[in-house]
């Protein structure tokens, strides 16, 4: 019986990259989204006493509503291909065909990061309905659109894209740009 495990065996260090991959980018989502926590505690900070409550809902309802919009619609206008304005493929609608799933989570923990900037900007100045229905739109819509815009090789701003508008394009560094830019 052989104690030591080759990992070049049986496909083994593959497996090994393939786990770190989906561990690794489940520790980082996690992270982005306990940005969500710092995010709510300055809102809390900012606001009245008596809105505290309100302001740590409307962080909450924005991980809800987010997570609505980019699972429904968001994600496929991210991140499915073949448009310049945004992906026109089907399978990634209600992550229909998709089984990336660790890759949606990654992604929707920016969406909502994106979302939840602007919650400071409106905090004891906007209804909860209608801070709901900002949420699910940014995600649904325009944060995709722009994401697409610029991190697809498709993309109308993207540098990568063989014909970008006016002939320049963007290269966004980490993500900071669309994710900021957005909120």
């Amino acid at each position: 019986m052989k104690l030591n495990r080759n990992l070049a065996d049986d496909g083994g260090l593959a497996d090994l990259i393939a786990g770190t991959d989906i561990f690794y980018s489940l520790f980082c989502g996690a992270a982005i989204f306990l940005m969500q926590c710092g995010f709510a505690m300055l809102c809390a900070g900012s606001v009245r006493q008596k809105n505290v409550k309100n302001i740590m809902l409307k962080n909450l309802l924005d991980a809800c509503g987010g997570a609505i919009g980019f699972f429904s619609v968001g994600y496929a206008l991210a991140y499915g291909d073949d448009g310049k304005f945004v992906g026109v493929t089907r399978e990634k609608y209600f992550l229909n065909a998709d089984t990336g799933y660790i890759a949606f989570f990654f992604q929707f923990t920016f969406a909502a990061t994106a979302a939840t900037i602007v919650a400071g900007t409106v905090a004891e100045r906007c209804k909860m309905v209608a801070y709901l229905c900002y949420s699910i739109f940014l995600t649904a819509f325009v944060y995709p659109v722009v994401v697409h815009a610029i991190w697809s090789s498709d993309g109308f701003l993207s540098a990568f894209n063989p014909d970008p508008v006016r002939g320049v394009g963007m290269i966004d560094f980490a993500g900071s740009g669309v994710v900021h830019m957005t909120g």
